[in-house]
């Protein structure tokens, strides 16, 4: 019997919507590297659900070469960016970051998050060393919505962060790999344009999030946009074929599509939440998006693994682990019944 998957959130191809297109179109011509009809049509709908009409849009190929070339493009060459201790920048981007040049300044997370509070302490801590012109220097903070934990900001998180980051003029940077997953998640009070709102610079994830492949880069800070398209291509970060990302995120922003969608995640994730929980696993934190963890003994996850595939994360002690079950926007329900069936 072939095993359950709940690995990650980009193992299934697109959303039949987007492959339909791509069928209707195959044979057009289009120009190349996003300069073409679908990316002007997608970055259109894209500016109005941001509320942000002046906002500069670049689609790009996926989630770590858009990390590095936005922190490559704002940052100075003796500058870091600060992020969580387990942000993706952090740790899983085979140091992607810095081997651009730039550091990555580590700080404690809680839940998967930083706070404004301690922005405002490393940054006055750092000012106050008289060394510190011998130092990478801060000069943008990264987060992710959600976090790598599946945790989401609250608006009011948000807005303290970005004030925080305003009054030291480092520009705040939102991966938003996976949100759409939360922006459908049930309880949480950020929207879109709350996004565009707090940030200088954020992206709409696609590849997690019923695309093929593909990002798209919104500056609302649109004077740290100079000259991205040439550090996109110097980074190895321009498609060719700029149309195929464009025509998906031109349905993804059809009708509401991009939300409607992701909410299939948040359904399935919740149920499997419950039913496992029901089940006897312990939720290792509280997540209300599409990533949820449990903590495990060695003896379960010997078990688990006989019949699903996972993800890890790390190990609390050396008799248990914290693994992750992903659902996403093509994820079944009956899916996660027979998991909960084989508990």
């Amino acid at each position: 019997m072939d095993k359950l998957n709940f690995v990650s959130d980009y193992m299934e191809g697109c959303h039949p919507l987007i492959l339909k297109r791509l069928e209707v179109i195959n044979f057009d011509k289009n120009p190349g590297y996003g300069y073409d009809r679908y990316c002007e049509s997608a970055a259109d709908k894209i500016r109005k659900a941001c509320g942000h009409p002046e906002a500069k849009i670049h689609f790009t190929i996926g989630g770590t070469s858009t990390n590095s070339t936005i922190i490559r493009a704002i940052l100075r060459p003796s500058f870091g960016v600060l992020s969580a201790d387990t942000g993706h920048v952090a740790t899983h981007e085979a140091g992607a970051i810095e081997a651009s040049g730039h550091k990555v300044l580590h700080l404690p997370e809680k839940e998967g998050k930083i706070c404004a509070e301690q922005i405002e302490e490393y940054l006055h801590m750092f000012y106050e060393d008289s060394n510190w012109e011998h130092e990478v220097r801060p000069g943008m903070v990264y987060i992710s919505h959600p976090t790598e934990f599946g945790t989401l900001y609250k608006k009011k998180e948000l807005q303290d962060l970005y004030a925080v980051c305003r009054e030291y003029h480092l520009p705040l940077f939102i991966d938003g790999a996976r949100l759409g997953y939360g922006l459908a998640a049930r309880d949480t009070d950020v929207r879109m344009k709350d996004i565009a709102d707090n940030c200088d610079v954020f992206y709409v994830g696609g590849t997690k999030v019923g695309a093929l492949l593909g990002e798209a880069v919104v500056f609302t800070n649109t004077d740290l946009e100079q000259d991205f398209f040439t550090i996109r291509k110097m980074s190895g970060a321009v498609l060719a074929k700029g149309w195929i990302i464009g025509v998906q995120f031109d349905v993804l922003f059809t009708d509401d599509n991009y939300l409607k969608i992701s909410k299939n995640a948040i359904d399935t994730a919740m149920a499997l939440r419950s039913g496992l929980t029901g089940k006897g696993l312990v939720p290792y934190m509280d997540s209300p998006t599409n990533q949820q963890f449990f903590t495990v003994s060695n003896e379960e996850e010997k078990r688990i693994a006989e019949f699903a595939n996972y993800g890890f994360m790390l190990k609390p002690d050396e008799d248990h682990s914290v693994i992750r079950f992903c659902t996403s926007w093509a994820t079944r329900m009956s899916e996660v019944e027979a998991l909960i069936t084989h508990f």
